[in-house]
């Protein structure tokens, strides 16, 4: 793993995962020397599993729940280092970036791909589109690298404007404070 907290509590287990690792035991004890096919030993636990009891599978639901209650437990009382705060969600408020020439050229063919591929996944068509953007001329990708470099521009004027309302109201703050302390 390498990554994150050792201290952190270890994650929780659910019923087919000591399921898995008591197969995994058990085989071990049968076959000490013999290497194992993980995928072929997957899809074995898996069958045994499908073909398993309500009562059979108990015993793991049970070590699950153990298992989450003590992770909760753990949980409760594990503090986070510093400096490593959860994922940051973005503000659905804030301007959005204006579009590269790439993406202006996806929304304009998308569409057309999407029509003549109507099977293909969204990886697909976006593979179809870089293609499409590295076979094109530097003449025909000239339209939209203007307009992105004129939506970027506008983008930066509007940002200036806003930056500059800002500073007009806090000198207007600023008088106002001074007047009311003469």
């Amino acid at each position: 793993m390498g990554k994150g907290d050792p201290k952190k509590p270890r994650g929780k287990m659910s019923s087919y995962a000591f399921f898995v690792q008591t197969c995994r035991e058990e085989h071990k004890k049968k076959h000490p020397d013999a290497s194992v096919n993980f995928s072929e030993f997957s899809k074995k636990c898996s069958e045994r599993w499908k073909t398993m009891s309500a009562k059979e599978k108990g015993k793991f639901e049970d070590m699950a729940k153990a298992d989450k209650a003590r992770y909760e437990r753990e949980m409760k009382t594990y503090i986070p280092p510093k400096g490593e705060t959860k994922k940051k969600f973005k503000d659905p408020n804030a301007p959005k970036r204006p579009p590269s020439a790439f993406f202006l050229f996806c929304s304009e063919y998308r569409p057309k791909i999407k029509g003549e591929h109507p099977g293909l996944s969204i990886g697909d068509v976006a593979k179809k589109l870089g293609e499409m953007w590295n076979n094109t001329a530097a003449d025909d990708k000239q339209p939209y690298e203007k307009k992105a470099a004129k939506q970027k521009e506008e983008e930066e004027d509007e940002e200036d404007e806003e930056d500059e309302e800002e500073e007009e109201d806090e000198e207007d703050e600023d008088e106002e404070e001074e007047d009311d302390d003469e």
